[in-house]
């Protein structure tokens, strides 16, 4: 059912895209296109309304789904369908009837329909497009000039908000009826069921339910080529193991529910995942929109939607909310599971998630307002916002050490170790950015990138890695390949990664030394992250294989690559000669997207897709995952690898002393990959969110065999005699 609504609404959302949007778009120039255009509101209300049409096409697709439910319970229909439902037993359930026995001696096809309305729509649709963009605006008459005023746009937006909600929330009350009178009638189905089942002849019993019982029994012994006697090894040449090691996890199976696993440690980690779900979408879509505006500049005049505070905004969100609540709320699993007891305090945790939302919401909105701290990359937030999310680390730091004290294993297992430090290196790092004493004139410039690279390595890389030396051995159910490795590359990325701050301000009025220092630093970075690298992929050396059937440890190889090519290409930045080329230009922006986006990113989906099934008991589509994979993977790509390219030659022409300007315009086609690039991307993180709905909302569908079980045995249980 899900596969066809899918496959419908693509199909839909396609022809709409051919009749509708690339007649007009195929005509038009990306950078003529703006929001003060007099077809904007026009173009608005078709939006809506193919939105409510997209609900239309689902809540039609359910109501089918119920009516045929329906239909089977028919007479003519439920002699059929009851003998289905007892030949697909499975053997358990045969065998709790068998117990039980011995115990107790008219649907219209409107698919053409919806077809023919969509068709009508978008050839009306295409009509007003080809109209629009072959007829000449010789003169604007009064009506097309109010339709371009901003106000009245605005507007209708703002009308179509609490509209869209309301439908959003009507959708979603009908889809809870259609569920309920779902189960309804399936719980009548099983109800018919138990007493087919109870009226079954003994003779059809025994020659239908014991035979297919016997067949699904059956297993093979895997002895069959061998024999059953024991190989004799009187040379000793043979080395023979004779231990079953505990799986981890049933890679491609459903993972279930860990009974140790405390429902309220459970819920918050949900709470993390989900909050940092919520601004992965809003801070991408933002980002979005400030990449579209690179080929559309006069997309908008509005100071809140300009690319000043937009960008921030859209920086601060995906760091502070997305990334910063994904880690912690895997931290919130990890630290307690490799320490054997429980989180020290529940409360603190989700006082803690408490400030850090209102930080990012305050952040954000007084961003947007123009209201900032003006001191550098990351750190746009004034220091009250920024406090609300410092005192939410403290909270967690208080956590996790405590429950790290009441360890009931010996050792500090290095997730913990790395976690930990993560955390009290944001809180320093917090602390010399915001407290402005030693910011004056240098220093601030000094600070800057002290606090802007200890940001990404000592909180994010730091934190990260941390989760993995735990999740990724639980994957491949082998151990870490080298625990020495792994404390290696924790203290000398402690050691180097403190030091390279300012290489982003080389041939600056930075003392040359400082500069030295930093380049010194980056190059000495090689060694953590040759080690990390090593350690993670010798971790794979002899389960390979087990990438192609799962659909985790794919996204921590991606991690894991660009764990290693981002980094090394961060040491080849911090050379003069190449620091001379690239800087300043949007090389650095591609290669923040393929570390933050290309390393942190994906280790946050691999423990997000290995965590939550364990806790809920429920796995998102396969075929989702993967294109959620493949899309931001792909995206990503699309991203970086144009903008690397494009800004070495805008370097080169700023080196042979062309007019800026000839390198903007030689950008352009390099800034249309970037929007494409992140338009992918968003698009896997809607995949993603959609995922997240999976693995985590409660819909509950009345299994109609097992329920018909239940209630023999419910039965069962009333007619027996009270002893």
């Amino acid at each position: 059912m899900q596969t066809k609504i899918f496959g419908k609404t693509a199909s839909l959302i396609i022809s709409f895209l051919v009749f509708g949007v690339i007649p007009v778009t195929a005509r038009a120039n990306p950078s003529d296109f703006s929001f003060h255009s007099s077809k904007t509101p026009v173009w608005i209300a078709l939006l809506f309304t193919l939105l409510l049409l997209f609900i239309a096409i689902i809540l039609k697709q359910r109501i089918v789904g119920v009516r045929k439910i329906y239909k089977k319970g028919r007479p003519g229909q439920q002699v059929d369908q009851l003998r289905k439902y007892t030949l697909g037993l499975n053997s358990r359930q045969i065998e709790k009837l068998i117990q039980y026995r011995q115990t107790n001696k008219n649907y219209v096809n409107s698919k053409g329909v919806t077809a023919l309305l969509f068709l009508i729509f978008t050839i009306g649709l295409s009509m007003f497009s080809y109209s629009g963009a072959n007829a000449q605006d010789v003169a604007k008459t009064a009506n097309s000039s109010l339709l371009g005023e901003a106000g009245i746009w605005i507007t209708v937006v703002l009308l179509l908000i609490p509209i869209t909600a309301g439908v959003v929330l009507i959708f979603v009350k009908v889809n809870s009826v259609l569920n309920q009178q779902k189960n309804k009638y399936l719980t009548e189905e099983a109800e018919a069921l138990a007493a087919h089942l109870r009226s079954l002849p003994e003779e059809e019993a025994d020659a239908l339910l014991k035979r297919r019982k016997a067949a699904l029994d059956y297993r093979l012994t895997h002895n069959e080529l061998s024999g059953n006697q024991r190989a004799e090894d009187e040379k000793g040449l043979l080395l023979i193991h004779d231990g079953v090691e505990l799986p981890i996890v049933a890679l491609k199976k459903k993972a279930l529910q860990r009974p140790n696993i405390d429902p309220a440690l459970s819920r918050l980690i949900l709470w993390y995942l989900g909050c940092a779900t919520f601004w992965l979408l809003f801070g991408t879509t933002v980002g979005e929109y400030v990449g579209v505006k690179f080929v559309a500049p006069d997309a908008d005049h509005i100071s809140w939607l300009s690319f000043g505070r937009l960008r921030p905004v859209h920086t601060n969100a995906v760091f502070w909310g997305w990334a910063s609540l994904g880690m912690l709320g895997l931290g919130y699993y990890v630290v307690p599971r490799v320490s054997n007891t429980k989180l020290a305090s529940m409360k603190k945790g989700w006082c803690a998630l408490i400030l850090i939302n209102a930080a990012v919401l305050l952040g954000s909105i007084c961003l947007m307002a123009g209201i900032n701290n003006g001191g550098g990359e990351y750190r746009e937030y004034i220091w009250p916002v920024m406090l609300l999310f410092g005192m939410g680390l403290l909270l967690t730091l208080e956590n996790f050490i405590k429950t790290i004290a009441t360890r009931t294993t010996k050792e500090i297992y290095i997730s913990n170790w790395y976690i930990v430090s993560a955390i009290m290196f944001a809180l320093v790092i917090t602390i010399v950015a915001y407290v402005p004493y030693w910011q004056n004139g240098l220093g601030e410039t000094i600070i800057q990138g002290y606090y802007m690279h200890q940001g990404v390595g000592m909180w994010f890389m730091l934190f990260t890695l941390g989760f993995v030396y735990y999740i990724l051995p639980q994957q491949l159910n082998k151990p870490i390949y080298s625990y020495s490795l792994g404390i290696l590359a924790f203290w000398t990325q402690i050691l180097f990664y403190t030091t390279i701050g300012t290489h982003h301000f080389v041939f600056s009025s930075i003392p040359w030394w400082l500069q030295t220092v930093a380049i010194v630093g980056s190059a000495g970075m090689a060694i953590p992250v040759l080690a990390g690298t090593t350690n993670f992929l010798m971790t794979f050396k002899g389960a390979w294989y087990k990438v192609t059937d799962s659909y985790t440890l794919p996204f921590f190889l991606v991690g894991i690559i660009f764990y290693f090519t981002g980094s090394m290409q961060g040491t080849a930045e911090a050379f003069r000669s190449t620091n001379l080329m690239w800087h300043f230009t949007d090389f650095t922006t591609a290669h923040s997207h393929l570390t933050m986006y290309g390393i942190i990113c994906f280790f946050i989906w691999a423990g997000v897709y290995a965590i939550i099934p364990r806790l809920t008991g429920k796995e998102a589509p396969q075929i989702t995952v993967g294109m959620h994979f493949w899309l931001a993977l792909i995206g990503l790509l699309f991203y970086t690898v144009p903008l690397m390219y494009g800004s070495t030659l805008k370097g080169l022409m700023w080196m042979e002393g062309k007019p800026f300007i000839e390198s903007v315009v030689m950008m352009a086609p390099y800034w249309l990959w970037r929007a494409i690039g992140g338009s992918l991307m968003w698009l896997s993180h809607l995949v993603f969110a959609y995922n997240m709905y999976k693995m985590i909302a409660n819909r509950e569908v009345v299994d109609v065999q097992e329920t018909a079980i239940q209630k023999l045995e419910e039965n069962t249980a009333a007619i027996q005699p009270i002893a």
